[in-house]
């Protein structure tokens, strides 16, 4: 079920921005500002340093475009702290300064609808998860009013453009704002 057109799921959750912990981290904070929110599967993974990088270079234009980014998974604040204080050349992230969300008990990538598998019973009536209790790659573009204005979620492997994230961010704005359509393969000039 998709969240476009929805309000976005609140949540009050553990983050890290730089070296410090914020405990009661919330979408609230950033009315009046588009999010880019998206969610990884680990701390400490193989791709995930690649998107860090990429959404890092690009944060003067996502900023210049009245948007934040805040990246999410199911690692504890702990986690993210090692994993910021890892350098790059170490597969880290040292020097990322947008916030990471600690979602440990997986509640929030459950309400986006992007956790890696379901919760159900077995033939012997025990809860168990099938699939894999991590994030997809979703991304979520929201309004200053707190609406999903678009979603992707790719699998675990599939990293994603941050050209495109920026695209869909710019059609978002070209028709809240301007009130234009956005019609095939426009970029914003």
């Amino acid at each position: 079920m998709s969240l476009v057109l929805k309000k976005a799921p609140a949540f009050q959750a553990p983050a890290v921005i730089g070296n410090e912990v914020e405990q009661s981290f919330s979408l609230e904070k950033f009315e009046g500002k588009y999010v880019v929110l998206f969610f990884y599967p680990k701390d400490f993974s193989g791709v995930c340093p690649t998107e860090f990088w990429a959404f890092q270079e690009r944060l003067a234009d996502f900023e210049s475009r009245n948007a934040v980014v805040i990246g999410c998974s199911g690692d504890s604040d702990e986690c993210h702290k090692a994993w910021l204080k890892t350098p790059r050349d170490q597969n880290g992230i040292e020097g990322i300064t947008f916030p990471l969300i600690a979602d440990l008990p997986k509640t929030i990538a459950t309400n986006y609808g992007v956790l890696g598998g379901d919760y159900g019973y077995d033939d012997d009536g025990r809860l168990a998860f099938e699939g894999s209790p991590i994030a997809l790659r979703g991304t979520f573009i929201i309004n200053p009013k707190g609406i999903v204005m678009h979603e992707s979620i790719n699998f675990f492997t599939i990293a994603r453009d941050i050209d495109a994230i920026l695209r869909e961010l710019d059609a978002i704005q070209l028709f809240e704002i301007e009130g234009q359509l956005c019609l095939a393969n426009w970029k914003k000039s």
